[in-house]
């Protein structure tokens, strides 16, 4: 039985079942058919007289039944019609005993039978074995064919998917896409969202080259121009910041990316890259270009503020060296005034005056270093000798409240870069907050230094009133303050100062009595400032 045509559905399966059933009686019925009526055909004609004519009847009918027949039918369809053949036209007739005369003829005929009956078998299982893969080359066509166009909708589905992600992703970046021409300079692709940025209409065309020139701000067309044409030169990337100005005046900053795209002879073709809206960006930087403006001043701002709280101190400081001088300047007269003059106290005296002079003018300057307004400028410093320095100018101040000034400043740390007024400012800010903290009780100011990490750690360190757990973070909150007078800048501008110099500020309790700020400082400081 041969197996069903592929495709073929389950129904039309189980409504060929009972045909197929009756396929073999069917055959054996044709055999015994086409037999009787080669039998019938060959005798009517041996009765009239045409007995050769019988030979061919019976290979037709032995054919046929192995045409239609199959393996089984064929070989009854070639005993029948030797049988019948030997019984009736095979001396002596009407027995089938064959006479030695015969046999030769006999077996002539049986032979071509049989080689008839197996070439027609032959011709029908290779007729068939068409048929069934014509049928079954029909049946994988139709499946590819299904297939075929499945995947060609899945892939045009996934292609207008990605291309949906792609228009968003380019909408949510501000990104248009293009590709144009060298040759000519005619755009071949832009993207919808390039259209946007660049305020052109879709329906108008892409826009030649002069109206892209056209859009670009007059101050930056030659640099536009210039370095388009170098890339094409160069056959390289380029990459381009200009401003744009809209039809409606509106000005845009834009970035261009560009790479070049070269055939296989190395010829430049094409140029595809994107264009990106940072305006947004732009505006960003120059806010925080304000607002670094703004911290400075409010930095500054900080340091005039101390510099009233210190008035006094620092009267005192520079008054005694002046008064120094003065003393000096009237011993120096009254040794001149001898005869005869005494001049070797007269030059002691002149010499006292000249270092009480730069003493005071040293205190001059580093006040004025402190309280400069000048932008932030970074060089090597010794930090060590920056607490050595503000220690000198808070030494009023110790001596007013009682409070002892104590330093543990270890030796072998590294100049840094770093702004020498900023961390003066850092220093006093931390300084005069522990003073602030003990002038009704006394106590000790101890600053210590160490190299811990590849870091340089400070911490100024105090036996005053202490700090609330839940305010050791709330205290570097701008505008926030302990101090019935205070202006709540001082730890916020003095955290700012540390992070930019890519260091770390932070306060903890003392185990008995007192705060502690601590301050990290790298050897490298980074390029930030305040």
């Amino acid at each position: 039985m041969n197996p069903l045509p592929l495709g073929l559905s389950d129904s039309a399966a189980r409504l060929s079942t009972p045909l197929l059933r009756w396929r073999p009686l069917q055959r054996y019925s044709i055999v015994v058919l086409s037999v009787a009526v080669a039998l019938g055909a060959a005798l009517l004609l041996d009765h009239i007289g045409f007995r050769d004519a019988t030979v061919p009847l019976f290979i037709c009918a032995s054919a046929i039944g192995s045409w239609y027949g199959g393996q089984g039918p064929a070989l009854l369809a070639f005993v029948l019609c030797s049988l019948a053949f030997d019984y009736f036209f095979v001396p002596p007739l009407y027995t089938l005993y064959i006479a030695a005369t015969e046999l030769p003829y006999f077996i002539i005929f049986a032979l071509f039978t049989l080689l008839v009956s197996w070439f027609a078998r032959t011709r029908r299982r290779v007729e068939e074995d068409l048929r069934d893969a014509r049928d079954q080359l029909e049946s994988v066509n139709h499946e590819l064919a299904k297939r075929s166009a499945a995947l060609e909708a899945s892939a045009e589905e996934a292609l207008k998917r990605s291309e949906f992600y792609l228009r968003e992703a380019q909408k949510l970046t501000h990104t248009g896409s293009w590709a144009w021409r060298v040759p000519d300079r005619n755009l071949v692709h832009l993207s919808e969202e390039w259209y946007r940025i660049f305020g052109c209409n879709p329906s108008d065309g892409a826009p030649n080259w002069e109206k892209r020139l056209d859009l670009v701000h007059p101050d930056e067309r030659l640099v536009w121009k210039n370095t388009i044409e170098r890339a094409i030169v160069d056959k390289t990337d380029y990459d381009l910041t200009f401003r744009i100005v809209l039809s409606d005046g509106t000005v845009k900053w834009i970035r261009t990316v560009g790479h070049p795209v070269l055939t296989a002879t190395g010829d430049l073709l094409q140029f595809l890259g994107s264009s990106t809206d940072i305006t947004d960006h732009k505006r960003a930087e120059q806010e925080h270009e304000k607002l670094r403006q703004l911290e400075a001043e409010l930095a500054h701002i900080n340091r005039v503020s101390m510099l009233g709280e210190m008035a006094a101190t620092l009267a005192h400081e520079i008054k005694q060296p002046i008064a120094a001088a003065i003393t000096s300047a009237n011993s120096c007269l009254e040794w001149l005034a001898h005869e005869p003059p005494n001049l070797d106290r007269a030059r002691a005296a002149a010499t006292r005056i000249d270092k009480y002079g730069n003493r005071a003018a040293e205190i001059i300057n580093r006040v004025r270093s402190l309280y400069r307004k000048s932008p932030p400028q970074r060089e090597l410093v010794d930090v060590n000798g920056i607490v050595e320095e503000i220690l000198i100018l808070l030494q009023g101040q110790g001596t007013r409240y009682p409070i002892a000034m104590r330093t543990e400043l270890s030796t072998d740390l590294p100049e840094i870069m770093a702004d020498r007024v900023q961390l003066q400012q850092v220093f006093m800010n931390l300084m005069l907050n522990a003073i602030e903290a003990m002038k009704d009780s006394g106590g000790e100011i101890k600053v210590k230094s160490q190299l811990q990490d590849g870091q340089l750690q400070f911490s100024v360190s105090d036996t005053g009133v202490g700090l609330p757990k839940e305010e050791m973070e709330q205290i570097f909150s701008v505008f926030f303050t302990t101090k019935p007078h205070g202006s709540g800048m001082g730890l916020a501008i003095s955290r700012t100062i540390v992070e930019s110099h890519g260091g770390r500020l932070w306060a903890t309790a003392n185990d008995i009595r007192g705060a502690t700020f601590h301050f990290t400082l790298p050897t490298q400081a980074t390029e930030t400032s305040v």
